[in-house]
């Protein structure tokens, strides 16, 4: 039986909210503003990042919330909630739903992320979420005990396919391998792309910068106007 807070997420679509240092957005103050547009545009959840923007937007918002707390360190490419550290600041804000990478790679310190969901699951009582870049990856997540699993990193570990577009392909597959839900999150950038990764078998859809990265979607209208001059000038 799924958890009352994934129920809801069936067949919706989640925002991620966050913003890098340095963007005219970056600050919690804005991120809970971005969440509260979320929930007036019908979003069923938000997946947001740092203890901080987790607070204020439980603040100013009822909908359950994927929480994760990006932080790198020396020697390893896991940075999604990579150590127990990060797991018990994320969980401290309120976050619903713990996400961690959940890929083969190495993490911080050596340890196993066998070991690291066991000492979650012994202190808290908290659903995880696994953000995976392989159908393996995912299908060993759900037999380590984690409640969900998202297409989050497909493409973003060397050895998961590179693409500009999203990874239907993994979505169909683990649909079809696990019997916990795949979120389909990474890569998509339009209404088609979430309609398309639904019909491929996600549960849900998360969708980030194509909705809460301003000059991102500034730039991709004026990359192609600039494209159309150049070749009208021609």
């Amino acid at each position: 039986m799924l958890h009352p807070i994934i129920q809801s997420f069936k067949g919706g679509l989640i925002v991620s909210c966050q913003a890098l240092e340095g963007e005219p957005f970056f600050g919690s103050d804005y991120m809970a503003r971005f969440a509260l547009s979320a929930e007036m545009g019908k979003a069923v959840g938000i997946r947001a990042n740092t203890p901080q923007d987790i607070a204020a937007i439980k603040v100013v918002t009822k909908l359950p919330l994927i929480g994760l707390w990006k932080k790198d360190y020396v020697g390893s490419d896991v940075y999604i909630t990579p150590t127990l550290k990060e797991v018990e600041g994320v969980i401290a804000a309120g976050a619903d739903i713990v996400a961690m990478d959940a890929t083969r790679c190495d993490r911080p310190g050596g340890i196993k992320l066998s070991d690291l969901v066991k000492e979650i699951r012994e202190k808290y009582q908290v659903l995880l979420m696994a953000d995976v870049s392989t159908v393996e990856e995912g299908v060993e997540a759900e037999k380590l005990g984690f409640d969900l699993i998202s297409t989050t990193l497909s493409g973003y570990t060397a050895h998961s396919p590179q693409s500009e577009e999203p990874d239907i392909q993994l979505i169909a597959d683990l649909s079809q391998r696990v019997k916990i839900p795949v979120l389909a999150e990474g890569r998509i950038h339009s209404p088609e792309q979430a309609l398309q990764s639904l019909r491929a078998g996600a549960y849900a859809v998360v969708i980030g910068g194509a909705i809460t990265r301003p000059h991102s979607i500034t730039k991709k209208y004026t990359d192609a106007i600039l494209q159309y001059e150049s070749v009208t000038k021609s």
